[in-house]
């Protein structure tokens, strides 16, 4: 089971995403599942990241819903690196 650690940049991310009402328990089944360290579903969409989040992975909660994470295999921890929509986190 891995720790699960969030950023600074998850924790405003995720206020964000409370208050326009999105159903929070879903990003809560993902992170559990992901701590659990089992393999996402093909509907998550999860691939790796390039560029400036080389390293890091996605996936899709929703169609326009994402989780970016990282796992610290190291230090077996999980870290939630940045939650929202495409143009929340890369502008687009």
């Amino acid at each position: 089971m891995l720790k699960l650690r969030t950023t600074a940049g998850f924790r405003k991310d995720y206020e964000r995403i409370k208050r326009r009402g999105y159903q929070l328990s879903l990003l809560q089944d993902v992170l559990e599942k992901l701590c659990a360290q089992e393999i996402l579903e093909m509907k998550y969409r999860d691939h790796a990241l390039t560029g400036s989040y080389k390293g890091f992975r996605e996936c899709h909660i929703a169609p326009d819903w994402l989780l970016i994470y990282a796992i610290d295999k190291g230090e077996l921890i999980l870290v939630a690196s940045r939650t929202g929509t495409h143009a929340d986190l890369f502008g687009k």
